[in-house]
């Protein structure tokens, strides 16, 4: 993949949330399917080879977008208890995911990704918040379980739900896959 890291302040962390506010607006004004690089280089003051050198192409870049759209930008609630911290957290995660902006961040997060790396970065977001929800509940004394099983046992039946079977998705879906784990007295 052509990507770069971007310094952060540098000349490419100001291109790379130049582009982005770019596709956001375009996406906005005149909907994402008729977004082309040469438009969104004309919207961000940069060239449209600074894209392609960057990102490649426009499915690539649609695809940096997304990740960055799906990074969560606060720490998990603290509800006081595992149980209410993960149902709430799986709430706020089925509901942004399965809401038809979640769904096309979603796609295009994995359609501009050929060598897999956006979809282990989306998965370590997820990874990372209920790692922070199940450190937070030890501290309290809590039994926890690891991450890899709410991963399974929650995150992943939400995924699938989300994208091939996302009607009738709402909170109670969520609650029911945290209490199937959590089970009646908890981990």
């Amino acid at each position: 993949m052509s990507r770069q890291m971007a310094r952060p302040g540098g000349r490419s962390a100001r291109v790379q949330a130049s582009v982005h506010a770019a596709v956001h607006e375009l996406a906005s004004e005149v909907g994402r399917d008729a977004l082309t690089v040469p438009l969104v280089a004309q919207r961000a003051g940069v060239t449209p080879s600074t894209i392609y050198r960057r990102w490649g192409d426009l499915q690539e870049l649609l695809s940096d977008v997304a990740v960055e759209r799906l990074r969560p930008d606060t720490a998990p609630g603290d509800h006081g208890a595992l149980a209410s911290d993960l149902t709430s957290w799986a709430e706020q995660f089925l509901n942004e995911m399965a809401c038809p902006a979640g769904r096309a961040y979603i796609r295009d997060a994995l359609l501009g990704d050929p060598d897999g790396s956006n979809a282990g970065q989306c998965s370590a977001y997820a990874a990372d918040q209920i790692n922070f929800i199940l450190t937070r509940a030890a501290e309290r004394g809590e039994r926890t379980l690891d991450v890899e099983t709410v991963i399974d046992r929650v995150v992943a039946p939400m995924m699938y739900r989300i994208l091939f079977r996302p009607d009738g998705l709402d909170a109670a879906y969520a609650r029911r896959l945290v209490a199937e784990i959590l089970g009646p007295t908890g981990p």
